[in-house]
């Protein structure tokens, strides 16, 4: 009875904090609103950088959260993927229900993967079957959990050592380091480093774009990432005919891809690992960067924050650094949004206020920072701290289409970090400088800090 009593008091506490976060964030939107309207361009002109901001975003998020969790819409918010109209979830519980049900919401990407690939699917964009069995299981044998501890990380902590060592005190993050590890990794870990490391980062960089971002399909984006889609398809097979004629000793992936091909393991022809490798190289280097780049972004702007990952990178607690990086990207996530598509007439959160009637074929938006923020979920979900559960964040999705390279994420990642955060008096550069530059791209181009 007792216990009964005290749930439906915490319910009915979190409903008016939920409440009272949507009418605040309300009255916020409309104070920014006003003053973009007043702006030169307007309220049409500034929309589209003023909801580019982590912050508004959050407090949209938190506004549909009290008010209307679940919404269907007829407007197609997607244009790169066929779809009958759109769907926004922002409950913690709805989200992850969204993401776990691969039967009745599916992955989209595939056509665009075949086109990256000029026919064949990769395991990102494929549902439950024998396809994305054989595909993982095979780039799992090739990839292995250990390698993230006996190889990866510790070339990433060397190199970031080496890079942040030799700054003399100014660092441009993404050209100078946030790229440049996850691009070594491709080029010893992977095998398949690129022609050199600009060309390959730009690939990447935009086939990334592309196949994810590019939710307004722009034709000049398609022409350019199916360019460097051709130009890469070619490099790659040129790269595994030239290591099965020259073989050699690294315990790199495609190394590894040819000794099952080698032992007939299904899915390792010469196209096979040439696409699992495609796939692999999309997901790699922008990612990273990206993560890196906002987590630091999200630690300076909280003093708080910056003084523990401070303490945490100087004393060699690598746990609790790891912390502060994964509550940083909480609040300002690489990916704040997880499309799926519904593959029929399907219901979410049925039995509750907030069941929603999903027709086939809408895109889902699972909005994943709003259920990092769910308070009827997460204590205390509006301030910093480095102490909570790795499962409160959605970092790099879940279920079956968990981000592949997450365990290399989550290493490589606060390494990058680490010898930034141990120099003394760490800040950023003046100006424009001191703020990620995206360069009209989705990802961090220039990103300056300074340190004595």
């Amino acid at each position: 009875m007792l216990s009964s009593l005290a749930n439906l008091l915490t319910t009915s506490w979190a409903v008016i904090l939920t409440w009272a976060e949507g009418i605040g964030s309300a009255t916020r939107l409309a104070g920014a609103g006003l003053r973009a309207a007043r702006a030169p361009g307007g309220l049409k002109g500034n929309a589209g950088s003023l909801l580019a901001e982590p912050e508004r975003q959050r407090q949209v998020l938190a506004v549909l959260r009290a008010f209307a969790p679940n919404i269907s819409l007829k407007r197609q918010l997607v244009k790169a993927y066929e779809n009958t109209g759109t769907v926004i979830v922002t409950r913690r519980e709805d989200v992850l229900d969204v993401l776990s049900r691969d039967a009745d919401f599916e992955v989209v990407y595939e056509p665009r993967m075949r086109k990256l690939t000029e026919g064949e699917n990769f395991f990102l964009g494929m549902q439950p079957g024998w396809d994305y069995t054989r595909d993982v299981s095979a780039m799992r044998l090739a990839a292995r959990r250990p390698d993230v501890e006996e190889i990866v990380l510790p070339r990433a902590t060397a190199l970031a050592d080496d890079i942040v060592g030799g700054s003399f005190g100014r660092l441009d993050l993404p050209p100078q380091l946030t790229l440049e590890i996850p691009w070594d990794m491709t080029e010893t870990y992977f095998g398949a480093g690129g022609p050199d490391k600009a060309t390959m980062q730009d690939w990447t960089t935009t086939m990334f774009w592309y196949l994810f971002g590019d939710l307004g399909a722009d034709p000049a984006l398609e022409a350019k990432a199916l360019g460097h889609a051709a130009d890469m398809r070619t490099w790659l097979d040129e790269a595994i005919a030239s290591r099965k004629a020259a073989p050699t000793e690294a315990p790199d992936l495609l190394n590894r891809c040819l000794a099952l091909q080698s032992a007939g393991t299904p899915g390792m022809s010469d196209l096979g690992i040439r696409n699992n490798l495609l796939g692999l190289l999309i997901g790699a280097i922008p990612t990273i960067s990206k993560a890196s780049c906002l987590a630091l972004d999200a630690i300076l702007d909280r003093p708080e924050a910056l003084e523990l990952a401070q303490k945490s990178a100087r004393a060699g607690d690598d746990t609790r650094l790891a912390g502060v990086v994964w509550e940083a990207l909480r609040h300002n996530p690489h990916n704040p949004v997880i499309y799926r598509r519904a593959t029929r007439n399907t219901v979410i959160a049925r039995s509750t206020l907030r069941e929603l009637h999903v027709k086939k074929g809408q895109i889902v938006f699972a909005a994943t920072l709003s259920a990092m923020y769910d308070r009827f979920d997460i204590d205390a979900p509006g301030s910093f701290r480095g102490n909570r559960r790795f499962e409160d964040h959605i970092i790099w999705g879940t279920g079956m289409h968990t981000c592949f390279g997450a365990a290399i994420n989550a290493a490589v990642i606060p390494a990058i970090l680490k010898p930034v955060l141990a120099q003394p008096n760490l800040r950023r550069a003046d100006g424009a400088a001191g703020r990620i530059d995206t360069g009209g791209t989705p990802f961090p181009q220039h990103f300056t800090v300074l340190f004595d």
